[in-house]
């Protein structure tokens, strides 16, 4: 006979390669940054699978109708242009799942909040460390400004500090493609060197356009990922000292 566990809830679960918890999040703030890009609201909600696949579809879609050169020429006024460079027929399929990864990661935040509020009310057993024979991961004190300081040298390397490797490698990988299929790179060379027109010239609009929402949302994720694993640290260690250090006639605050 199965027996019920006696925390319904976890506030966190470690792997080897990442920490996945609940905590508060704002609805708005998720809906966003869907909103910028699909499928980094789900990242934020530590929703990965979803996560991957709706920014690879994005990839693809916004590719397949020329998205980001339709805005490009929407944001010079050359209306005319804009309409004609869009693709149609893979426009109208962009629209179904961007509004859904919108839609689905505000309702999904509103639903872990709620599940946060009843496994914090439980005081749930947080697991402080996992090991294993790839890697092993451990619940301490990190400094969100070095989580952001290493996500503005290179996307990714701040979530490498705080252990989340799968998202680390992944926005790492993606964004030096995203780099050198757009020749920002290239572009950054020329203008170091005081050649602007073939900088621009270089540049091709189309991959360049994703750089903004990319790095908007990195330097965010890290920062506040480093924030929300220093409190879930601060928590465990509480109920440790609770129950192994105070005294059992102590009268807790309300």
């Amino acid at each position: 006979m199965n027996q019920i566990p006696f925390f319904r809830r976890q506030r966190a679960y470690l792997s080897q390669f990442t920490t996945g918890q609940l905590h508060l999040k704002s609805p708005w703030v998720v809906a966003f940054f869907s909103f910028s890009y699909p499928g980094f609201g789900h990242m934020i909600l530590h929703r990965y699978a979803a996560a991957f696949i709706l920014i690879l579809w994005e990839t693809f879609i916004n590719q397949m109708a020329n998205i980001n050169e339709g805005i490009l020429y929407t944001l010079l006024g050359d209306f005319e242009k804009a309409k004609h460079i869009l693709e149609e027929r893979w426009l109208i399929l962009y629209v179904g799942i961007y509004m859904f990864s919108i839609w689905d990661s505000y309702r999904t935040t509103i639903d872990l909040n709620k599940q946060y509020v009843l496994a914090d009310r439980e005081d749930a057993q947080i697991l402080n460390m996992k090991m294993g024979t790839w890697d092993m991961n451990f619940l301490d004190k990190r400094k969100p400004w070095v989580a952001l300081m290493w996500s503005v040298v290179i996307p990714g390397l701040g979530h490498l500090y705080l252990h989340k490797v799968i998202t680390g490698f992944f926005m790492f990988g993606y964004t030096v493609v995203i780099l050198y299929l757009g020749h920002i790179p290239e572009a950054i060379h020329h203008t170091m060197t005081g050649n602007f027109d073939k900088a621009i010239q270089a540049l091709d609009m189309q991959w360049t356009l994703y750089i903004p929402s990319i790095y908007l949302f990195i330097l965010y994720n890290a920062y506040s990922s480093a924030v929300e694993l220093n409190k879930l640290f601060e928590k465990e260690m509480s109920k440790y000292l609770r129950q192994n250090y105070q005294n059992k006639n102590f009268k807790l605050p309300i």
